[in-house]
């Protein structure tokens, strides 16, 4: 049995260590709010944790709104104060603004006719557009701020979905970055939008009937005012919803208790597909985070109540995380003896994927996803970091598709009555387009849907991918991009960026408004660490529960790697981690501090141990573990930051982030985190906790949202790294 070493013993005299620094802060001009200690002792199989600031996962004790308040202006003040910070936000603003427009999200119908999500260079917010044929006129379909708003904030859209004659569109619009998508339905024809409007819709997966007037939807429950929030993402519903009628009274197809056939638990969420080409319907449900899918076909005109006649396709033994319909063909993406993936085929009538055929088996290159366009099916292929497209014609032979540049490649929303696939195309130099690939010519051209911004493809800039030796020997990627003319001297100010969860890949890709970091001699880089999926799925399993570690050491393997090298030292070298990243850079910073001049906390996991007991918490245990077991507590504890954080060691200076209306990772976190920190560092260096009150997790947030954020959070490295013209003024 392996065995955690947590001193218990010391409990009483760290709390009373932080009693003491948060006296001695109080006293300290220019110091940040401090936190009252008001300690809670968790017993976790005879281990004793010490949790000095459990308080604050109450966020609505005015006490600690107050507190999260004033973080916030103390940390926008601090920021405010730097001197090249302003000048710093008008470049970024300027090479935001140096393409027309941005366009993403792209779908082509046998029609011709194009949908699109559009955000113009002076607009904060992307609205929904058409248009029929890529020369016709371009026509809006949504403006998501016509509708109301909370004061001082914005809507934005979460997702979309055409009927399959692309004369409805059902989309979601969610609030202040919270995600918590209203679906309404408009009429392209006459411009008219449906009287009735879904709420509760966060997960969307909206799929349209054949009849173009009815479509199924995920719906969250309803809370009671009794109801921990923890429940907020148990127990959704599928419904059918039929356009004019009550959505009330709309039929309830899938949910827990619902369906002899469908058994699911409170954490499952279940999902129907349907596809125009074909006569059936699946119902897929997903198990929280975990990749792998459970999958069940029945005829598409039986699907209208709760007893449908449902039969399995696949379980989560037999690792299937993807699907695409084409008529009567079925295709899975499986990783079950196959860590790298292969395509399984099978027949809707009669469908069982113990009985599939291999249509394209485990090669060099991972499959990261698949799709069934009218002459082929689609691979997209992740091969040492490089986007590949491999197309599979129905009776034919595998043949790679010619890309037009080396980086990302991923499928835009295919359509199986549709030749061929919209591609997106992107590199860490060259910034994002959208391609088509006719099948009849095979020849791949840009669709100039998105327009060539002045600054999308600079001359100056180069990318290096290197291999660096991690703690155990593991070879792991790095991304490393700057200017053609650095010298490596040590010098160089450098962020480097990791995440690490969910076997999720961390393509390349150009953000134009970097290149203000890279022109002043700023180095970026992208640790491939173990928990991604950059080797398929076992690259996956080795960064996580009991492997979880490796994600934070490969990051600090790679940081090591840019200080041998010369990219830079650790006087300036910062780290960054987003989100599930907020264990990679929380860990790499408090086991190796010494590492790192500064870190970029994005409204990152810091508190793994009770993460499970937020909103969000119970969908991403099969990720992360529970608290349940001991082998649950074991791991997150070993992942938890904030439980890491010792008085008295010299931490480097940390810029700490937050959006109010989170819905994945909760304020708290963050917030419990930077309080934490500024109690125990002994290094002086600031630590500050930033909140956006009219934002969320970052999807959904504004232009100016964004590029505030980018000038708050590089001139404060900037700063950190004594970079000229960044000192801070006195007042």
């Amino acid at each position: 049995m392996r065995k955690l070493r947590i001193a218990s013993r010391g409990i009483v005299a760290l709390l009373t260590a932080l009693a003491a620094a948060a006296a001695a802060a109080e006293s300290v001009s220019q110091a940040p709010p401090t936190a009252p200690v008001r300690p809670v002792i968790d017993d976790y199989f005879g281990i004793k944790v010490a949790d000095p600031y459990r308080y604050m996962e109450n966020l609505k004790d005015p006490q600690v709104e107050s507190w999260f308040k004033q973080q916030n202006e103390f940390a926008r003040g601090v920021l405010g104060r730097i001197a090249g910070r302003q000048q710093l936000l008008a470049r970024i603003k300027e090479l935001g603004q140096s393409a027309p427009a941005r366009v993403f999200d792209v779908r082509r119908l046998p029609t011709d006719r194009y949908f699109y999500q559009k955000r113009l260079a002076t607009e904060d917010v992307a609205r929904l557009f058409i248009c029929d044929g890529l020369e016709g006129a371009e026509k809006l379909a949504l403006d998501p701020n016509k509708y109301p708003a909370p004061k001082g904030s914005h809507n934005a859209i979460s997702y979309y979905a055409p009927c399959d004659d692309g004369n409805w569109v059902a989309v979601g619009v969610s609030p202040a970055g919270s995600e918590n998508a209203i679906i309404h339905i408009i009429n392209l024809g006459t411009g008219e939008e449906a009287k009735e409007t879904i709420d509760r819709a966060r997960f969307g997966g909206i799929a349209w009937r054949a009849d173009n007037h009815s479509f199924y939807y995920n719906r969250l429950q309803k809370l009671g005012p009794d109801q921990p929030p923890t429940d907020e993402e148990l127990k959704s519903k599928t419904y059918l919803h039929v356009i004019g009628t009550p959505v009330e009274s709309d039929p309830a197809i899938l949910g827990f208790e619902l369906s002899a056939a469908v058994k699911l638990s409170p954490m499952d969420a279940p999902f129907v597909v349907t596809d125009p080409t074909s006569k059936y319907a699946l119902a897929v449900v997903e198990h929280g985070v975990l990749n792998e899918i459970t999958a069940y076909a029945a005829p598409a005109d039986a699907v209208t109540g709760a007893d449908v006649p449902w039969k399995k396709i696949c379980d989560v033994d037999d690792q299937v995380t993807g699907t695409a319909i084409r008529g009567q063909e079925l295709y899975l993406l499986s990783h079950k003896d196959s860590p790298r993936f292969k395509v399984l085929h099978s027949n809707l009538s009669h469908p069982d994927v113990a009985h599939s055929q291999t249509l394209v088996g485990q090669g060099t290159a991972v499959i990261t996803a698949i799709a069934a366009a009218q002459d082929a099916v689609y691979l997209q292929l992740l091969d040492g970091g490089i986007g590949r497209i491999s197309r599979v014609p129905y009776g034919g032979e595998q043949a790679e598709v010619p890309l037009p540049l080396q980086g990302a490649v991923s499928l835009e929303n295919p359509d199986s009555r549709v030749p061929g696939v919209l591609l997106s195309l992107t590199s860490w130099t060259q910034a994002f387009s959208i391609y088509g690939y006719d099948p009849v010519n095979r020849r791949v051209s840009d669709t100039r849907l998105q327009p060539v911004g002045k600054f999308d493809r600079p001359a100056d800039l180069v990318s290096e991918e290197v291999k660096v030796a991690s703690y155990d020997g593991t070879m792991v990627p790095l991304s490393i991009i700057h200017r053609r003319d650095i010298k490596l001297d040590g010098s160089n100010p450098t962020l480097m960026d990791g995440y690490g969860a969910y076997g999720m890949t961390i393509d390349p890709f150009f953000e134009p408004r970097r290149i203000a970091w890279m022109e002043r001699g700023g180095v970026f880089a992208e640790a491939h660490v173990r928990g991604g999926g950059e080797y398929g799925e076992d690259w996956h399993k080795w960064g996580q529960k009991l492997t979880k570690p490796n994600t934070w050491r490969d990051f600090i393997a790679c940081a090591q790697y840019l200080i041998d090298h010369k990219y830079t030292s650790p006087a300036r070298l910062a780290g960054e981690g987003t989100s599930a990243g907020g264990i990679t850079i929380g860990r790499a910073f408090t086991e190796r501090p010494d590492l790192f001049a500064a870190a970029l906390d994005r409204v990152g996991v810091s508190n793994a141990v009770r993460q499970e007991f937020s909103p969000n918490g119970p969908p991403n245990i099969p990720e992360f573990g529970s608290v349940q077991t001991q082998e649950g507590f074991e791991d997150l504890y070993a992942m938890d930051a904030y439980l890491h954080v010792r008085d008295g060691v010299k931490y480097p200076a940390v810029l700490v982030t937050t959006g109010w209306n989170d819905p994945r990772v909760a304020s708290w976190e963050p917030g419990k985190m930077a309080a934490r920190l500024q109690a125990a560092s002994a290094s002086g260096k600031p630590v500050l906790l930033r909140v956006e009150y009219a934002a969320g997790h970052g999807m959904g947030s504004t232009k100016s949202q964004l590029e505030e954020e980018m000038a708050d959070s590089w001139s404060f490295l900037f700063w950190q790294f004594g970079v000229p013209g960044f000192e801070p003024s006195s007042n």
